[in-house]
């Protein structure tokens, strides 16, 4: 029999076989005993969503568990995300509820081969996407968000050389927008990059007052033809005040839960993918996490994301660069 650490090491969680236990009721009552905060990203399941303290966008979750008194942070998203929230929040222990949840893009831009990459181009001022691992940042001179990208691009120096990563679709619209070249790493977001240019018009023929929202992590045809691009938040927020009634979304559909709450009385339409087969995009990695997964990592309190103290002082210090720009 595999003991816990083995099991997370094979499996990447700890397995409960019993399912009869009432999850909900059981998350609530541990989350009381152990004084943790549950933060759900919006592309995960809205059956966490619900039942989550803070629901959000990755860096906002993590700045939201570092302002509480909470002793534990559980982090249901994926494996970066946590690493962030223990870089904000070094006295605090975080759990993921799935060691195996990644991120291609993160993923698409190792730290050895970044930190070659940035050798390469020296003089060159080192902005990264919040999605990133902990060493990627380390690496980096300022971190920036969707959001806040072309703010961070423009704060920089116009005699300075940019180098951006790890995202070629945000780097390559940011640079549009700033009209700044910049030397950009080629990575990208399967979920992102994936949407169909065919399938999205044609949903358009069918819908034809639906307006066309996308996140920047899409590719150019796609921001091109949008009526509104913009970050996870920023798309519900353009959800809400917006006065059409019919939206097609070109980011994770798991982000339409949200939207629906907030927005009830809109008509919401999943972007489809290139797989002809599947209406919509999903991460696989966000929906690795389940009710479960959930409850079993704040039983057992495992697994803990832990970040070396060294990568965790100089990854901090392009998250701060960036907070005090903002």
């Amino acid at each position: 029999m595999l003991n816990k650490f083995e099991e997370i090491k094979e499996k990447g969680f700890i397995e409960i076989e019993n399912s009869n236990i009432d999850f909900k009721k059981e998350i609530a009552k541990l989350k009381k005993e152990k004084n943790a905060v549950i933060l759900a990203h919006y592309y995960v399941d809205g059956e966490i969503q619900d039942i989550a303290d803070f629901v959000g966008d990755s860096l906002a979750l993590s700045q939201k568990a570092a302002s509480t008194d909470a002793d534990m942070i559980v982090f249901v998203g994926v494996h970066f995300m946590a690493e962030t929230a223990k870089i904000l929040s070094p006295d605090k222990k975080v759990i993921l509820p799935d060691l195996n949840a990644g991120c291609s893009l993160a993923d698409s831009c190792p730290d050895d081969d970044f930190e070659e990459f940035i050798k390469q181009h020296p003089d060159h001022v080192v902005v990264s996407y919040v999605n990133t691992t902990a060493k990627v940042k380390a690496l980096t001179d300022i971190v920036c968000t969707s959001s806040n990208a072309k703010k961070v691009v423009d704060s920089i120096p116009k005699d300075k050389k940019i180098i951006f990563g790890p995202d070629r679709n945000l780097g390559n619209y940011i640079s549009r927008m700033t009209g700044r070249e910049m030397v950009i790493w080629d990575g990208a977001c399967h979920v992102h990059n994936e949407f169909s240019l065919e399938g999205i018009l044609e949903q358009k023929k069918q819908n034809p007052d639906a307006k066309i929202i996308a996140h920047p992590e899409c590719p150019k045809q796609i921001t091109l033809i949008s009526d509104y691009v913009g970050s996870t938040s920023g798309l519900i927020n353009f959800v809400k005040e917006d006065d059409a009634k019919t939206y097609i979304v070109a980011t994770e559909p798991g982000v339409i839960h949200e939207m629906k709450k907030i927005s009830p009385d809109k008509f919401l339409i999943p972007a489809p993918g290139e797989d002809a087969e599947c209406a919509c995009s999903e991460c696989e990695f966000m929906k690795m996490n389940n009710i479960k997964k959930l409850y079993s990592c704040l039983l057992h309190e495992l697994p803990e994301i832990k970040v070396d103290k060294d990568i965790r002082e100089k990854a901090y210090k392009p998250i701060k660069a960036m907070l005090d720009l903002s």
